[in-house]
């Protein structure tokens, strides 16, 4: 039987890229080549929308098409005329925190320095929420490769959103950094709350500020990425024990004891099981850490079972986060007007841009010297840290 056209064209195409004598050396604009669909969201003729087959324009596949053709190309103007070039593969991270300099830290630290600590408390309680949530959104595009993502940035990506550039295999780097980033913080989140010594309804004002952090950063700016390291924070098994804090926030601040209980935590389960999106028109940084998680599953950081992991339900919560995944990598530039949009006419404090910097966060929580170490010994040594803040605040209960 004869295949259907849509894999006759498939095969063309497949073709051309693994025979040595193919027209690897033929500029892009060739008639002589097969022809692609260049509609990411078009429809086969048996009404499938299989988009790995129709590669968009300037996408990854179509630079491999000619990868031999372009050497030799002058980089910088290989688009000028009609060439492409393979993307790099990364494999440094987009942090240094050894060579990193800020104004609120000495060239070289200790980790949890006091007087660090009393400065970004300081800052952090001055700070409205919303400008909070601008200044995280804007650091977070920026390592996401949403915003300011330059032409030769793009061409080493070997496509034009960091959006897409994370579902790639030559990703894995930017993954590994976004993992980073949220994990990193989430501590510095809940080293702010363990850290304050001072009374129990410092603490409780302190868990309201971070609530509406969070309700603002998924209410207001659609930053699905910085909503989920804001509510690791809160629900980091250090901070939940604090019965004590979280008593004193439902007496004096309790709006925001309602709205963390009633709509936010449902909400993010309802993400992370697959069962609730955002919409689109409103979103600048999508959830995606279900797809870091799964392909990054050596290095995914949390506490207890995602819920990917559970037999029962795992299988479908996969198959939805990658289907997810297919549609973020094709609205790459959604995502960036969207971002645009929100911090149009945005003027950033340098102060309050550097508590949300992973650099400087790192450099806070490790030191200059720990920050160099593995992540994984980064961590454990955290972890431990964390729990020692929180028993001192509240003593655990010893069975008589």
């Amino acid at each position: 039987m004869a295949p259907p056209p849509s894999l006759s064209r498939g095969s063309e195409t497949a073709g051309t890229l693994l025979s040595p004598n193919s027209t690897l050396n033929t500029p892009c604009n060739d008639r002589s080549q097969p022809h692609l669909n260049l509609d990411p969201l078009s429809t086969d003729e048996d009404g499938s929308c299989y988009t790995e087959l129709y590669p968009g324009p300037q996408s990854y596949v179509e630079r491999l098409r000619v990868e031999e053709g372009s050497l030799g190309i002058d980089p910088l103007r290989a688009e000028d005329r009609g060439f492409y070039f393979s993307p790099s593969v990364e494999t440094v991270s987009s942090f240094k925190p050894n060579r990193y300099q800020s104004p609120l830290m000495p060239k070289e630290n200790k980790p949890l320095e006091v007087g660090i600590l009393r400065r970004v408390k300081e800052l952090l309680s001055e700070v409205d929420p919303r400008t909070a949530a601008k200044h995280i959104t804007k650091a977070d595009c920026m390592v996401a490769r949403i915003l300011e993502v330059t032409p030769e940035v793009q061409r080493m990506m070997g496509v034009s959103s960091g959006m897409e550039f994370l579902t790639l295999p030559h990703g894995q780097q930017m993954r590994l950094d976004l993992l980073e980033r949220l994990q990193t913080m989430s501590i510095m989140l809940a080293v702010d709350v363990l850290g304050c010594t001072g009374t129990t309804e410092e603490r409780a004002g302190l868990l309201h500020k971070i609530i509406q952090i969070a309700a603002e950063l998924k209410s207001t700016m659609g930053n699905m990425f910085g909503f989920t390291a804001v509510m690791r924070a809160l629900e980091l098994p250090q901070v939940c024990r604090l019965e004590q804090t979280w008593t004193a926030l439902r007496q004096r601040h309790t709006e925001g004891a309602i709205l963390y209980e009633k709509t936010l935590r449902p909400f993010m389960k309802s993400l992370n099981d697959g069962r609730e999106s955002c919409p689109l028109s409103n979103t600048s940084f999508p959830h995606v850490l279900p797809l870091l998680s799964l392909l990054e599953k050596s290095m995914a950081v949390g506490e207890g079972t995602e819920p990917w992991e559970v037999a029962e339900a795992g299988v479908d919560v996969v198959m939805f986060h990658l289907g997810a995944a297919r549609t973020i990598a094709q609205l790459g530039g959604m995502y960036r007007s969207n971002a645009e949009s929100k911090l149009q006419g945005f003027q950033g404090q340098a102060e309050v841009l550097e508590l949300f910097l992973t650099d400087f966060q790192m450099r806070l929580l490790w030191g200059s010297r720990g920050a160099e170490e593995s992540q994984v010994l980064r961590y454990a040594k955290f972890d431990q840290v964390l729990t020692a803040l929180s028993n001192r605040l509240e003593p655990p209960v010893r069975p008589r």
